[in-house]
C-alpha cells in the first residue's frame, strides 16, 4: 500500500468490503423491520379473528329471559370460566350498561376501558389496541347485534391481554434477528473471498512489477483482465522505452568515453614528456605544476568511468542490494583530501560510528560526501567537522552533516548554490556543478540535501537518508 494525498494508507479491498457492508447492514436492517411490521400485522390480524369466535361463542351461549341474561351452559372456552385468565367477555346495552360478565372478568374494572366500544351500530365490528391506566395494554374486539325482540340492541366485547401476543412477537423478532445476523455474516465472509478473488489480478500486478524492479523479469507478461489491459500495456512500453532510452545513455556515455580516450592519452603523453623534464631540470615550480595536472588527469580518468558505469546501470543491479559502511567511506575521503590540502592543515573531526550501512551503491555515497567535504576543505579555514545522527521520529531517517569555520553561506544564497552552476567563489577553479550532482543523486535515492549555517557561522551541509541500516543496534547512534 502506499499513501494517499492525506498521507494515511488505505486499501481498495477495506473499501469496498466497507462499503458493501454498510450496504449489506442498511438492506438487512429495512429487510428485518419489514418482516417484523409484516408479522406483527399478520398476528394481530389473527387475534382480531380469534376474538370475533370469540364473540360467537358469547352469542351462542347467552340466553335472556324477563330481561335478564345468563349463561344456557358452560363456555365452550376455557378461560371465560378462569377468574383473571387475561381473557374477559362483557354483555352491555347502551342504554343500561353491564347486563353480563364472563366468571373471569369478576375483578375487571370496566369503568377503566371507557365507552368508545359500547356505541356499536347493528352489525358492527369493532378491534382495537387499549392501554389500561395501570398500563397493562389489551385488544378489545365488539359486536353490535339487536335481540330477538328487534328492538333491543346490545353489545358483546371481548378483551384480552396483549401477553401472549407480545411474547409470541419477541420469539419471532429473537429468531429474525438471529437469522438475520447469521446471513450476515455469512455474506460478509463470502464477499471477501470473491473480493480476494476479484482483486487478485491487482496483487499479480504488483508482484510482477516487483520482479521487473529486481531484475527477474523484462515485462509484464501474464494476460490480465481487460479492465486492467490499458494499464498493462502502457507499462510494458514504458518499461521499453525506458530500455530503449537506457542503451542510447549507454552508447552516448560509450561514445563521449571514446572520444576523450585520445585526447586523454595525448595530455597523458605530454605529462611524460614534461616528467622527464622536470627531473632533469629540478625546478620546484615545475614540479608542483606538474603534480597539479596529473592530478586533475587523474581525476578526469575517474570521472568518465564513474558516469559510464553509472549511466549504464541496468535494471538487475539494484542500490538495495548494496551495503556500505558509512564510515569507512568517509575515513577514505578523509584522508584523501587531507593529502590534497595539506598546506592548508585543516583539522577533520569525525563523529560517525561504526555499522551505520548506506544502502546503495558506494560511488554514489563517495561522489556526495566527496563534493560536501572538498568544499569544506577548500572553503575552511582551519577546522571541519562531519557527524552522523540516526532518528525514528517523526521518521526512520540518517542525518550526515558537514559543517566548517569558513565564511558559510548567506541565507539568500542557501537554495541558490544547489542549482547547477551557481558559484559564490568566482577565484576558485570549479564549473558550478558540484552541489548540484549531489542533489542530483540524493534525489534518485529519495534522500534531501539542506544547506544552512553552522553556530561558529560557517557552512553547514545535512544529507538525510532513508536507505540505510544498522548492523548493532546495542550502538544506535542518535
Amino acid at each position: 500500500m502506499s499513501p494517499d494525498a492525506s498521507g494515511t494508507e488505505y486499501s481498495l479491498q477495506t473499501r469496498l468490503l466497507t462499503a458493501v457492508s454498510i450496504l449489506l447492514f442498511i438492506f438487512l436492517g429495512l429487510t428485518g423491520i419489514v418482516l417484523d411490521r409484516a408479522f406483527r400485522s399478520s398476528v394481530e390480524a389473527g387475534v382480531a379473528e380469534q376474538l370475533q369466535v370469540q364473540i360467537y361463542v358469547l352469542l351462542a351461549a347467552v340466553e335472556e329471559e324477563g330481561g335478564d341474561f345468563y349463561f344456557l351452559q358452560d363456555l365452550r372456552e376455557p378461560r371465560f370460566s378462569q377468574l383473571n385468565s387475561g381473557l374477559y367477555g362483557l354483555v352491555s346495552s347502551p342504554l343500561t350498561g353491564e347486563v353480563l360478565r364472563t366468571p373471569s372478568a369478576l375483578e375487571i374494572d370496566f369503568e377503566n376501558f371507557g365507552s368508545f366500544w359500547q356505541n356499536l351500530g347493528r352489525g358492527e365490528n369493532l378491534f382495537t389496541r387499549f392501554v389500561s391506566p395501570t398500563g397493562q395494554e389489551y385488544f378489545v374486539a365488539g359486536y353490535g347485534v339487536v335481540w330477538e325482540n328487534g328492538e333491543d340492541q346490545y353489545n358483546f366485547t371481548v378483551i384480552e391481554s396483549t401477553g401472549t401476543y407480545l411474547l409470541e412477537v419477541n420469539r419471532f423478532r429473537t429468531s429474525l434477528w438471529s437469522w438475520l445476523g447469521g446471513v450476515a455474516i455469512l455474506l460478509l465472509v463470502l464477499q471477501l473471498l470473491l473480493m480476494r478473488w476479484g482483486l487478485s489480478p491487482l496483487r499479480r500486478l504488483a508482484i510482477d512489477l516487483k520482479r521487473i524492479e529486481e531484475g527477474d523479469s523484462e515485462q509484464l507478461k501474464e494476460r490480465y483482465p481487460k479492465e486492467l489491459r490499458a494499464v498493462t500495456d502502457n507499462l510494458n512500453l514504458l518499461i521499453k522505452s525506458e530500455r530503449k532510452q537506457q542503451l542510447r545513455y549507454r552508447e552516448t556515455m560509450g561514445d563521449l568515453a571514446h572520444s576523450l580516450k585520445t585526447p586523454l592519452a595525448v595530455i597523458a603523453g605530454v605529462m611524460q614528456a614534461l616528467t622527464d623534464r622536470q627531473r632533469v631540470l629540478q625546478e620546484p615550480e615545475l614540479e608542483e605544476q606538474v603534480r597539479a595536472v596529473d592530478e586533475q588527469l587523474e581525476r578526469m580518468n575517474q570521472i568518465v568511468g564513474y558516469q559510464l558505469q553509472r549511466a549504464v546501470k541496468s535494471n538487475g543491479t539494484t542500490a538495495l542490494a548494496r551495503r556500505v559502511d558509512v564510515a569507512e567511506v568517509v575515513g577514505k575521503i578523509i584522508r584523501a583530501l587531507d593529502k590534497v590540502y595539506a598546506a592548508k592543515e585543516m583539522r577533520a573531526q569525525v563523529h560517525i560510528d561504526k555499522g551505520i550501512i548506506f544502502l546503495g551503491d558506494e560511488r554514489d555515497l563517495m561522489e556526495v560526501l566527496g563534493n560536501v567535504l572538498d568544499n569544506a576543505y577548500k572553503y575552511g579555514a582551519s577546522w571541519l567537522s562531519i557527524a552522523a545522527r540516526v532518528s525514528m521520529e517523526p521518521v526512520r531517517q540518517l542525518s550526515i552533516v558537514v559543517e566548517d569555520d569558513g565564511p558559510g553561506i548567506s541565507e539568500q544564497h542557501q537554495e541558490w548554490v544547489l542549482q547547477r552552476g551557481a558559484r559564490l567563489d568566482t577565484l576558485a577553479h570549479g564549473q558550478g556543478i558540484g552541489l548540484a550532482v549531489v542533489t542530483d543523486i540524493m534525489s534518485s535515492y529519495g534522500g534531501q540535501i539542506e544547506v544552512g549555517s553552522a553556530a561558529n557561522g560557517g557552512a553547514s551541509i545535512q544529507l538525510v537518508f532513508s536507505n540505510f541500516q544498522i548492523s548493532n543496534d546495542d550502538k544506535l547512534p542518535t
